[in-house]
């Protein structure tokens, strides 16, 4: 499969180290490739180009920019490039504030998600939520002396949510299928969850896990 990644930041070059390491054809879009210059070097069969490029590249896009950006990046991919697509939403509302008590700020409400605002942008598109309750250390293949960790998920569309199962399940994680996109208001909290022992005690390394009977 080939995979246009959206962004250039830790989690984009993570992610897209860790499809090609897996087998899976990229595409880094970014504004400025001279942001992915070492990345590049080290994975010489990666492509680079321009948002639009690796969304016509990809027969599935990966979004991993600031939450502020993720909009304009789907809109500067094009949604003519997006339509039919499985988009794999790793992004979280994180308003440009700083944390309180550890705790960040988001720009939704509870009544709505960020991949939601998203969705209804792009209609055409089947956005499943992923990669955002972790941080980028661990998303390629962690390891966990209590096992495998669990990345939530959620989707309107099924047969996305199974192709981003496969994925997670070739980097080392275990899937909870948390149903349709309004679900995405309680995975996208599990980010401010998530951070605050990073900002509070310096503790970066966890992941979460569902114990089920």
């Amino acid at each position: 499969m080939k995979i246009g990644i959206l962004g250039s930041g830790v989690v984009a070059q993570t992610l897209g180290a860790g499809l090609l390491k897996h087998g899976y054809e990229v595409m880094a879009g970014t504004r400025d490739q001279t942001k992915l210059v070492e990345w590049a070097t080290a994975h010489p069969k990666a492509f680079l180009g321009s948002f639009r490029d690796a969304a016509k590249f990809g027969e599935a896009v990966v979004l991993a920019v600031k939450g502020t950006a993720a909009a304009a990046a789907l809109r500067e991919a094009g949604s003519e490039n997006l339509a039919g697509k499985l988009v794999i939403d790793s992004t979280n509302p994180i308003a440009d504030a700083p944390p309180v008590n550890g705790v960040l700020q988001f720009f939704t409400n509870s009544n709505d998600s960020l991949m939601e605002q998203l969705q209804r942008e792009f209609p055409h598109a089947r956005l499943v939520k992923a990669f955002n309750s972790v941080g980028s250390a661990q998303m390629v293949n962690p390891s966990y002396a209590a096992g495998r960790p669990t990345m939530f998920l959620c989707g309107n569309d099924d047969a996305a949510k199974k192709t981003v199962t496969t994925i997670l399940e070739k980097f080392g994680w275990e899937t909870a299928d948390m149903g349709k996109a309004e679900a995405a208001r309680a995975i996208e909290p599990l980010c401010m969850l998530w951070c605050i022992p990073g900002f509070t005690r310096n503790e970066w390394t966890h992941a979460f896990k569902l114990l089920r009977n």
